[in-house]
């Protein structure tokens, strides 16, 4: 798994603190900012104000900024999605904080992304003075909520207000506790600023974090388990839908040992993160965000399901017509269902139900499965090849870009909704991160900044595939990758539209017999261009586009990616041809409502 030890050089070296000597914890915001540092959570994002200037200070001046190290943000929506980043690639909490009750408000769908990506991330916020007595005229008025957590409360899994250092400091080991328990989701601690600029009566006294933060026993019953194997083994056709799983490579070694040892199909998911080879030969059709045809049919054949925390195993099983199988669902989800969203989905008939940690389960039912000779699979690198000048189609994007990476080990950041499964072998945890979890636009390039972030050092190739109205949302959380040395490579399908309304559109004019050419109006981003290769430059980055003949991709992807092997931020920006591959487009067919 990835470092998360305090920052490297690269990073360390930057915004050092001038004229410092050691001192004491003389206000609340210094025993808060050593409760942080006590986390060992090497960075906070964030975005200043005025409501958290008492901790400001003290990460700068009391704790040097360095551990945690300040990386600036020019939007909180940013700031929470570069902690969402982080979390998706090494399964921990980092810390992300916003200014009062306005910069709650801007942060809103980057914490929804990562409630509904079930990711833990810290967030820091801060209201106040509580104490009216207390405030400047209207600043501190406005900027001041009788209940600023109910702003994020239906999303998050839990939050707190403390009105002490002391009770600060408990509420931050009870977030991160919270935060990194399965099911993982965001918290919030809403820090008042009178208690963060008050003088400290006295010195807290010295704890053990890890005290607090006790690991808690996810595994399954022996009764349980021992039903679940009896249906796999005497299944016909087993599937293994392989939904919200850990990074680590042992547990998707037990994964692969478990579909081999039951001879099991397997289905996953771009919703999430790798999750099983998925040029196996047991992997049946290409991974989509939705099923795709040979999935479904694989699915509807299956007399028994297993699936692992599934996303959407309500809305899979009626995608694919299951009626008979039997179904094992193994999930810990349930425990954070509410009324106020429906991202916990629709419920799904199961026949067994494990409420355990997916990756537990299968490392127990592994231990009671024979080991088989491991499937051998073929290469995945791609020999550089020569493209036929003309349009650019997503599909030979891919192709250019997987054989201009080669051999190297990467990880793919974000992808687009035109992204085909098919093009591009996943074979470990890392290959792939996932979705933004919520569907919010925007989060791709501050989720892809903060897992390069997580990723330095790793030796991987970070590659970021982002659309270009995404890309446009998140454009200015370019400059804090630029600014703190985060090598990432960034790739805009650019086809100058919010294309997936333009598909709901055309259903839309067909249904009610109107005209479908008309589908395009207030869709495309067009008249004048966007110069999305000038955005990246204004920034910092090295900006390249707009890439327009298929036949200049090779040569462009090498050049770009050598820039990041150097240390740099690179944006491409591909035009691609509007459409959707057609099992993206077959799914959503299948999955539109007359």
């Amino acid at each position: 798994m990835p470092d998360t030890s305090p920052p490297s050089d690269a990073t360390s070296a930057i915004e050092r603190p001038a004229s410092l000597t050691p001192n004491e914890a003389l206000f609340g915001s210094d025993a808060i900012a050593e409760a942080i540092r006590d986390l060992n959570i090497p960075y906070v994002a964030l975005n200043p104000g005025a409501s958290y200037r008492g901790l400001h200070d003290s990460l700068v001046n009391h704790l040097g900024n360095a551990a945690p190290q300040m990386l600036l943000c020019l939007h909180e929506e940013h700031a929470v999605a570069i902690a969402h980043g982080w979390a998706k690639v090494t399964g921990t909490p980092m810390l992300a904080a916003v200014h009062s009750n306005v910069g709650l408000f801007h942060a809103t769908m980057a914490i929804f992304n990562a409630w509904c990506d079930r990711m833990p991330v810290i967030v820091l916020g801060a209201t106040g003075p509580v104490d009216a007595a207390k405030r400047r005229p209207w600043i501190d008025w406005i900027h001041t909520a009788q209940d600023q957590g109910a702003i994020v409360r239906p999303y998050v899994k839990w939050d707190a207000q403390p009105g002490s250092p002391e009770a600060a400091r408990e509420a931050l080991f009870r977030a991160a506790w919270l935060s990194g328990s399965a099911p993982m989701g965001p918290v919030y601690v809403n820090l008042d600023a009178a208690v963060q600029e008050a003088p400290l009566p006295k010195r807290l006294p010295p704890v053990d974090a890890s005290r607090f933060m006790p690991k808690m026993d996810s595994g399954a019953s022996a009764q349980s388990l021992n039903s679940a194997l009896d249906l796999l083994r005497n299944a016909a056709k087993p599937i293994v839908l392989m939904g919200r799983v850990s990074r680590s490579t042992d547990c998707w070694a037990q994964r692969v040992h478990l579909a081999e040892a039951l001879d099991a199909s397997v289905i996953t998911d771009l919703k999430i993160g790798a999750a099983f080879p998925t040029d196996h030969p047991l992997h049946a059709g290409s991974p989509g965000v939705f099923l795709s045809p040979d999935a479904a049919k694989a699915l509807a054949e299956a007399d028994v399901v297993l699936s692992l925390d599934w996303v959407d195993l309500a809305g899979a099983l009626s995608a694919a017509g299951v009626s008979a199988a039997k179904i094992i669902q193994v999930s810990l989800d349930y425990t954070v269902h509410n009324g106020w969203s429906a991202d916990h989905q629709g419920l799904a008939p199961v026949d067994l139900f494990i409420p355990a940690d997916p990756d537990a389960v299968v490392a127990a039912m592994v231990a009671e499965l024979p080991k088989r000779e491991p499937v051998a699979l073929p290469s995945t690198v791609l020999e550089p090849l020569p493209l036929a000048s003309g349009p650019i189609f997503v599909p030979e994007m891919a192709t250019a870009l997987r054989a201009a990476v080669g051999a190297r080990n990467m990880s793919l950041l974000h992808l687009p909704l035109s992204w085909d499964g098919a093009s591009w072998p996943l074979r470990h945890p890392l290959d792939f991160l996932g979705s933004d979890g919520g569907g919010g636009i925007g989060g791709g390039p501050g989720i892809s900044i903060g897992a390069a972030l997580a990723l330095r050092g790793t030796g991987r190739l970070p590659v970021s595939i982002c659309g270009d109205g995404d890309f446009l949302m998140g454009a200015t959380s370019i400059w804090t990758a630029v600014h703190y040395r985060i090598p990432l490579l960034i790739v805009v399908a650019n086809n100058q539209s919010f294309f997936n309304d333009e598909v709901h559109q055309e259903r839309m004019a067909r249904i009610r017999n109107r005209p479908v050419e008309n589908k395009w109006i207030g869709m495309r981003m067009t008249d004048p261009d966007i110069d999305l290769a000038t955005i990246a430059r204004g920034q910092g980055a090295i900006g390249i586009g707009p890439v327009t003949d298929a036949a200049e991709l090779p040569t462009i992807f090498a050049e770009a990616i050598a820039h990041v092997e150097a240390g740099h931020v690179v944006v491409v920006d591909v035009r691609v041809q509007v459409g959707y591959t057609p099992a993206m487009a077959a799914a959503l067919t299948r999955h539109s409502k007359e």
